[in-house]
């Protein structure tokens, strides 16, 4: 069981003074005065801000709930991690825990970067309170599920972060701990691993009765995973509920999509190119441009507006549909000119592309925006990312109830039945 009451956690910013001096000589000018004057100035400590990552946070979790924690980047929710696994302490409140924690978090920590793979498994056992029998009866599954055996007894420090993640996740579901932490850092591994953790720590929660505590941007694997919710927002929680509800409040919030979205700042940040120029991209459904929400039951275009400076021979523009998982569900070019061949003149340009209402499932999608010059090579912004929120309203699939588990498009295709 995990208490936690009203814990806050404060840092403290130090914001350097910008030096009024950019030229060579006058570097080297203020330095030959600071050595020569230094016993009578004081340099300039520049100035202190205080930021309280966390605020106030409260919760208990459970024996055996299975609990996701969401919210954008600087929400908190490493800090809560950190705070839950001893790595830090709460500027302010307590925290209770009963159980053996085992915790996965960035990449890099747990492991000593010098000892081999065979080395780090028993040190990790024995922090986590385990006797050298009792991590010989584990080390063949750990072995087995990371993976890793041809590199057992090459030191961690070589390993690839794949490499490293899959036998540092092993080694932290395998050690029987009471209380499982996760954070975000199985996306390093590639989809197949990232499904078979999922699974463990399933298995891990709801045959052996133990806590599992996940931070992950994925809502589909959190939404599969976890019973409970913990929604942070600007180090406070927002909601502590049922996954369902958690996940509802923070879709609807836009917290998911706003950071995604945020499409004119990251267009103007995009590198310059002398032959393209992207200025706006706008998602459409019922004449209104939409951000992160939209529904299945109409019609959705998507509006791309750039400038081509000279004229192009081959511009392409295309659109990957993908899934929360980084996998490319479909590909739309902007023509049907496969073969690159069409020439633009210098000017500016919209090119559209309409999708028809049914053809997206309830689920979330990455749309992948790709530019480029047929043959010749690709355009920047590379792979700019607007994501979308597609809900359930349309009159396909309208007889299922519940969860969608019908695929990642929803194609509502012409059948005839005919008795023969």
């Amino acid at each position: 069981m995990i208490n936690v009451e009203k814990i806050s956690k404060k840092f403290v910013l130090s914001h350097e003074s910008k030096e009024r001096y950019t030229a060579l000589r006058d570097v080297v000018s203020q330095k030959v005065k600071n050595a020569v004057r230094g016993q009578f100035f004081k340099k300039d400590k520049g100035t202190k801000e205080e930021f309280w990552a966390l605020q106030d946070v409260s919760f208990t979790v459970n024996q055996g709930d299975r609990v996701g924690i969401i919210g954008r980047n600087g929400a908190g929710k490493s800090t809560l991690l950190k705070i839950l696994s001893r790595i830090s302490d709460p500027t302010e409140g307590r925290i209770t825990i009963r159980g053996r924690v085992a915790s996965l978090l960035e990449v890099g920590t747990g492991f000593h970067p010098e000892l081999t793979g065979r080395e780090n498994i028993f040190l990790n056992g024995a922090i986590l309170g385990m006797s050298r029998a009792e991590i010989r009866s584990k080390f063949d599954e750990i072995v087995d599920f990371a993976e890793v055996e041809k590199f057992l007894d090459t030191p961690v420090k070589r390993y690839s972060s794949g490499m490293y993640v899959r036998l540092a996740f092993a080694v932290a579901a395998h050690m029987e701990p009471e209380i499982l932490i996760v954070d975000e850092v199985l996306a390093v591994g590639d989809a197949q691993f990232q499904k078979k953790c999922l699974g463990k720590m399933q298995d891990v929660s709801k045959n052996e009765g133990r806590t599992v505590l996940f931070v992950s941007h994925n809502i589909q694997a959190i939404s599969n995973l976890c019973n409970r919710g913990i929604y942070l927002a600007n180090g406070k929680i927002v909601m502590h509920n049922a996954i369902d509800a958690t996940i509802e409040k923070y879709l609807h919030a836009g917290e998911a999509f706003s950071s995604s979205n945020d499409l004119a700042k990251r267009i103007a940040q995009s590198p310059s190119d002398p032959d393209f120029k992207l200025i706006d991209v706008a998602v459409i459904q019922d004449n209104r441009e939409v951000v992160g929400h939209v529904v299945n039951g109409k019609e959705l275009e998507i509006k791309l507006t750039y400038d081509l400076p000279n004229r192009v021979t081959g511009f392409r523009a295309f659109l990957d549909f993908c899934d929360d998982m980084g996998v490319t569900i479909f590909r739309t070019f902007h023509d049907e000119d496969r073969e690159g061949i069409m020439s633009l003149e210098a000017g500016r340009y919209v090119s559209k592309i309409i999708i028809p209402p049914n053809i997206l499932a309830p689920i979330i999608y990455d749309i992948k925006l790709l530019f480029g010059i047929h043959t010749i090579r690709m355009l920047p912004p590379h792979e700019l990312v607007i994501r979308i929120n597609v809900e359930q309203t349309g009159d396909y699939n309208k007889s299922y109830s519940g969860q969608f588990t019908g695929g990642k498009v929803c194609l509502s295709l012409p059948w005839t039945i005919n008795k023969i």
